[in-house]
């Protein structure tokens, strides 16, 4: 036990830091596992993407996960998703407005 003041708030504070990357690493590991099953199911996966590599950047920029880490899970989250049937993509939106063709 911390017998000085300030090492008794590092303690707390250290306790909620703790859970909190834990709750980080806990979501993308579920996600992740979403991301499988909508794969196998042969599901919509671009929702369930981007949803998962948000979180995996937001744990890597809090320091959750290291950002090699991150880098390698969206990795394989990729070629989750390439690999995953063409039927299932939804056609590209087009940004902007489009141009006549004279």
């Amino acid at each position: 036990m911390p017998n000085i003041k300030q090492q008794e708030k590092r303690v707390r504070t250290a306790a909620r830091q703790r859970l909190e990357n834990l709750r980080y690493r806990s979501t993308v590991k579920t996600l992740g596992r979403r991301l499988q099953e909508t794969v196998a199911e042969g599901g919509d996966v671009t929702p369930v993407h981007r949803e998962l590599v948000r979180w995996i950047d937001r744990a890597a920029a809090h320091g959750a996960i290291h950002r090699n880490t991150a880098g390698r899970k969206k990795s394989q989250a990729a070629k989750l998703v390439a690999a995953a049937p063409a039927e299932a993509a939804p056609a590209p939106k087009t940004r902007g407005k489009a141009k006549a063709k004279a």
